[in-house]
């Protein structure tokens, strides 16, 4: 999956094992052990001990490989002219254990819907529209995996970013840019504000 446009040469990959330590670049640069790996919502404690032997970065390590929680890899990492500077946590619903049983973001209807966990953009690349590449190249790598439609869960301001010096769930007008269309909004989160439900069918 690679487009080019202003002279820079996009792709988005899968990550597979051997794509590891491009993801990593992006996330985790420094390799901190108590850094995101991006696993919250895809495993609990019990199962990171499992994988990770109490290290999140084993853990995040053994969710590229086939057949280990789930069918697919936990996401994909966009490259600008081969430098990993992208990553975009996406995947079955079904595969979040956090979603599933979440009483905020609840599911719109029936449909099998993949989804958007979090964007990150690597440091020094940011405002040169990694986040929309991410986006459409998540949505191609999920399509290609037999994925009905893609969704997401973004706010309605930056402010109200994940964690401001690492992933955000992106914006409606970020989504919008990029195919999405509103299907609908969450129950009222701990701001006391409800997020909007975002859907481009694949």
């Amino acid at each position: 999956m690679s487009t080019t446009s202003e002279a820079v040469r996009w792709e988005t990959h899968p990550v597979t094992p051997d794509r590891f330590e491009d993801f990593a670049d992006v996330v985790n640069p420094n390799r901190r052990a108590t850094h995101c790996w991006c696993l919250s919502h895809r495993l609990r404690a019990p199962q990171i001990e499992e994988l990770g032997g109490g290290s999140r970065e084993r853990a995040a390590r053994a969710l590229g490989r086939p057949g280990v929680h789930g069918d697919h890899p936990p996401g994909v990492v966009t490259y600008a002219d081969g430098v990993p500077v992208g990553w975009c946590s996406l995947g079955p619903r079904a595969d979040n254990p956090r979603l599933v049983a979440s009483r905020v973001i609840r599911p719109v209807d029936d449909v099998a819907v993949w989804t958007i966990i979090c964007v990150v953009v690597r440091s020094g690349h940011r405002r040169r529209g990694v986040t929309t590449r991410s986006i459409e190249g998540a949505v191609a790598w999920a399509a290609s995996e037999g994925a009905p439609a893609v969704e997401a869960h973004p706010v309605d301001a930056v402010s109200d970013r994940i964690d401001l010096t690492m992933a955000f769930v992106g914006t409606v007008t970020m989504f919008e840019r990029a195919g999405f269309r509103v299907v609908g909004t969450t129950e009222a989160t701990g701001s006391g504000r409800p997020r909007v439900v975002v859907r481009r069918d694949c």
